[in-house]
C-alpha cells in the first residue's frame, strides 16, 4: 500500500515542484513502511530514503519509488539534494504541523530548494480512507469488538480499573492487533467523571458504571471505541443519563455524510444532552477522526466547519459526566458516504447490566 500517485497529484495545487514527507504517519501513508527515513515526491518521480535498520524492509515493501540507503559518504541531506537537483525542484513542500522549529532551521539552511509550509496536502488525502485503508479499520474494529466480548466475561466485583486496562490489552493483541492506539481508559464509579481517566488500583463495585475507551492498531490502521455498562442494578438517574447519551450518539449518527460539516453534527448530538437538561455536562467535542493516528482531522466539535469528504472515519462518542458521582460516554467510528454514514462498530450500545 502507497499513496505516492495521490501526493503527486496535489503538488500543483500547492504549488510546489515537490513533497517532502517525514513524519511517521505521513512515511506510512505514502510509502506504506513504518521506519524512520524521508519520501519525496515530485510529479514524475519518487525517492525514499532510509538507512540500514529499515532498508531490507524498505526493499521489499515500498513500491513506486527509488529506496536509497544513507552511507558514510551520503547522508539524508545529500541524498535529498540530489533527487531537488535531478528533478529540477525550486519549491519543496514540507509537512510543518510536525516539523520541529529546530528541524525545520536545518533543513532550511540545508536543502537546495525554498521550503513550502504544505501540511495540508498529506493531511488532506489522509482523511479520505480508501477501501484499503478501510478494510483495515474494519479488522481493527473487529479485534476491538472481540475484545469487548471477553472482558464482559472478566468484569466482576473487587476487579481493579488497572487488571480491566490490562485484560484489554491482553486480548487485543492476543486477537491480532499490532499494538494499541493509545493507552486504554477504563474509569469506575466516580472515576466515570474524569474523561480521560487514568486506571488504577480502585476496584469496580456493584450498583455503578464503568467506562471503557480502547483501541487497537491492525495493519497500520486505529481502531477507537468506548462503552459503559453497568455491575449490577442501577438507579434511574444513572439510567436516564445513558440512554440521554445513547440517544445523542444517535442522533449524531444520523445526522453524519458527507458534505455536512463537522459542527452541524456535534450540535445534533448536543441539543439532545442539552434538552434532556444536562447540557453543562457535555464538554468536549462530539467526534474525531480516525485513521493511521487516533486523532486526525476533521472533527466533529463546536469549532471545524470542514465539510466532511467521502470516506473520511469519524468517531461518535457524546458524553455527560456528573463531577463527583458518575459519568457516561457511548463511542463508535462510522465512515461518512453519499447519503449517509457506516458504523463499523458491531458491539452493541443499548445497557448492559453485568
Amino acid at each position: 500500500m502507497n499513496h505516492l500517485k495521490q501526493i503527486a497529484a496535489k503538488l500543483a495545487e500547492y504549488h510546489i515542484d515537490a513533497m517532502l514527507v517525514n513524519s511517521e504517519p505521513g512515511e506510512f501513508y505514502a510509502v506504506g513502511l513504518h521506519g524512520e527515513g524521508f519520501a519525496v515526491v515530485a510529479p514524475d518521480a519518487a525517492r525514499y530514503i532510509t538507512d540500514s535498520r529499515y532498508i531490507e524492509a524498505a526493499r521489499e515493501s515500498v513500491a513506486d519509488a527509488e529506496v536509497v540507503m544513507v552511507d558514510h559518504a551520503r547522508n539524508y541531506i545529500a541524498l535529498i539534494n540530489e533527487f531537488l537537483d535531478a528533478q529540477g525542484v525550486k519549491k519543496l513542500g514540507i509537512e510543518d504541523g510536525y516539523m520541529s522549529l529546530s528541524q525545520y532551521n536545518s533543513l532550511k539552511a540545508a536543502l537546495h530548494a525554498e521550503l513550502v509550509p504544505a501540511n495540508g496536502l498529506v493531511v488532506g488525502l489522509r482523511a479520505a480512507k480508501d477501501e484499503e485503508e478501510f478494510s483495515r479499520m474494519v479488522e481493527a474494529q473487529r479485534i476491538t469488538d472481540r475484545a469487548f466480548t471477553e472482558i464482559l466475561n472478566f468484569i466482576k466485583p473487587g476487579v481493579t480499573e488497572s487488571e480491566i486496562a490490562a485484560r484489554l490489552t491482553y486480548d487485543m493483541l492476543r486477537f491480532g492487533a499490532q499494538r494499541m492506539s493509545f493507552d486504554p481508559i477504563v474509569a469506575s464509579g466516580p472515576n466515570g467523571s474524569r474523561p480521560h481517566a487514568i486506571p488504577g488500583p480502585r476496584q469496580v463495585q456493584k450498583g455503578e458504571f464503568i467506562t471503557m475507551d480502547f483501541g487497537c492498531v491492525y495493519q497500520g490502521y486505529c481502531s477507537d471505541m468506548t462503552r459503559t455498562v453497568a455491575l449490577g442494578e442501577i438507579n434511574d438517574d444513572k439510567r436516564k443519563v445513558y440512554e440521554t447519551v445513547l440517544a445523542a450518539q444517535r442522533a449524531g449518527i444520523a445526522a453524519s455524510r458527507a458534505g455536512v460539516p463537522g459542527t452541524a453534527i456535534h450540535a445534533a448530538a448536543a441539543q439532545v444532552i442539552q434538552d434532556a437538561g444536562y447540557g453543562p455536562y457535555f464538554g468536549h467535542g462530539y467526534g474525531h477522526s480516525v485513521g493511521i493516528e487516533i486523532h486526525e482531522s476533521p472533527n466533529a466539535n463546536t469549532r471545524d466547519t470542514t465539510p466532511m469528504p467521502v470516506g473520511a472515519m469519524v468517531s461518535a462518542e457524546p458524553g455527560i459526566y456528573l463531577p463527583g458521582q458518575f459519568g457516561v460516554r457511548i463511542e463508535d467510528v462510522v465512515r461518512m458516504d453519499e447519503g449517509g454514514c457506516t458504523d463499523i462498530t458491531q458491539s452493541p450500545k443499548e445497557l448492559i447490566i453485568l
